[in-house]
């Protein structure tokens, strides 16, 4: 039998917790010199020589031989015949997860809008989709068609004409439900690159992959670093860190229920982080006892335990009220209510990138089916982001329309401030449009 989990037990009401939360929280997301200056080699190489570059790092990091780039190219009949490929229980999954994923975006189209003012001036906003959005899948043994899903259905839905789509193919592992998603997901174009070369493919162009507006989707920390790089050329989703849940429980939902949550979370990587608040000690101790029972029967095991005890903590709160507060203070990516009225608690709750309500919504739902997006804002960030969506396929443009009556009365506020300023263009532009 292995050793006794050793997670962290922390209290709330201790004078000390707040400098033991920040500890558990710290995490440094940022790149070494080394891959930093890896990374803005692998760019360099890539504009200057385009496909080249890419063939040569598909070679030497993926192991794959390529003569040209439609030896990394995938059309359309290519991903129609990955879903005729997966059984029908998968597809079946696929084509439910994506239908819930299309319907909860369509919620979040915003028409373009405008209002006239009694003079006749017009003003409002004009929303237009993106040209090309790329993105970024990891590949090999990894499988993560949900992530196919969440990046590439918002964007059809957002009105984007063109979606494309890289993904690792290491010694030529395809995998077939990651196609099989980018079909279902509306992907019109599909290279097999990774890694930084892939990053700056989108980011720029070659002489086969087409530059694109933003990209999105995640990666390993060579993808994160060339993301940050080419920040500014094109748009990107967000710098992610590590998975993490946060769960708040009155201490009444089964202790194996709330131990494989924070198991879930656990199970992304070592340095992905679950933490349970509740005000009942005992609960805590139940949960501790579940964690330990279950944890060998896990094929994640080590990686979990390596989580557990190096990011995950097990909180006691003076009341579920006291949890909000904690909970705001930590900003989780995905924050589960396991309470007995969790609207109660919502107005408490200012900072999640995902709420989970009730006994019987386990994240895990949201990762792959309920239909929000589960890509997500983590390392505190929740403060001031949100979850990938429509939005961020879009464009706002201003619209300004003023009739002479308006541009006479608004030409003279303008000149004011325009003179304040020293700006006398500015000034004389606007004093022109002046009824006399």
């Amino acid at each position: 039998m292995n050793a006794p989990l050793k997670i962290a037990r922390l209290d709330a009401s201790q004078a000390d917790f707040s400098q033991h939360l920040d500890t558990l929280l710290a995490w440094e997301g940022v790149s070494d010199k080394g891959v930093n200056d890896r990374v803005e080699e692998i760019i360099a190489a890539v504009r200057e020589r385009g496909d080249d570059a890419l063939i040569e790092y598909t070679a030497r990091f993926d192991g794959l031989n390529a003569n040209s780039m439609a030896d990394l190219t995938l059309d359309r009949a290519r991903l129609e015949l990955a879903l005729e490929r997966i059984t029908a229980e998968q597809r079946s999954a696929l084509e439910l997860a994506a239908e819930r994923v299309r319907v909860y975006h369509e919620h979040q189209v915003q028409p373009s809008w405008r209002y006239t003012e009694p003079d006749g001036t017009i003003l409002g906003q004009q929303i237009t989709p993106l040209d090309r959005a790329g993105l970024y899948v990891p590949g090999g043994k990894a499988s993560y068609p949900s992530s196919v899903l969440m990046n590439a259905i918002p964007a059809k839905v957002a009105g984007v004409p063109e979606v494309v789509m890289v993904v690792p193919t290491p010694r030529g592992e395809i995998n077939e439900l990651v196609l099989a998603a980018a079909c279902l997901a509306g992907v019109d174009r599909v290279f097999t690159l990774g890694g930084a070369q892939a990053v700056a493919a989108l980011a720029y162009g070659t002489q086969t992959v087409p530059r694109v507006d933003k990209i999105v989707g995640p990666g390993n920390i060579y993808v994160a670093t060339a993301k940050r790089s080419v920040f500014g050329q094109v748009g990107i989703d967000m710098i992610a860190g590590p998975s993490e849940i946060l769960v708040v429980c009155d201490g009444q939902t089964d202790p194996d229920w709330i131990a494989m949550d924070l198991f879930s979370q656990a199970e992304h990587d070592e340095d992905a982080q679950s933490i349970l608040l509740s005000p009942d000690a005992d609960f805590l101790d139940a949960v501790e006892a579940s964690l330990n029972r279950l944890l060998d029967g896990l094929e994640r095991a080590e990686m979990v335990r390596v989580s557990l005890q190096t990011r995950g903590a097990l909180i006691k709160v003076e009341s579920l009220e006291h949890a909000c507060e904690v909970s705001n203070r930590i900003a989780p990516e995905h924050l589960e209510l396991s309470v007995a009225d969790p609207e109660a608690l919502l107005p408490l709750i200012r900072h999640a990138g995902a709420i989970f309500m009730g006994r019987y919504t386990p994240e895990a739902l949201g990762d792959y089916c309920a239909g929000p997006n589960h890509v997500l804002p983590t390392s505190g960030t929740a403060r001031f982001s949100s979850p990938l969506g429509v939005y961020d396929f879009q464009k706002r443009s201003s619209i300004i329309f003023c009739s002479p009556e308006g541009a006479s009365e608004l030409g003279k506020t303008a000149s004011v401030l325009a003179r304040g300023e020293s700006l006398t263009a500015h000034a004389r532009s606007a004093e022109y449009r002046i009824k006399p």
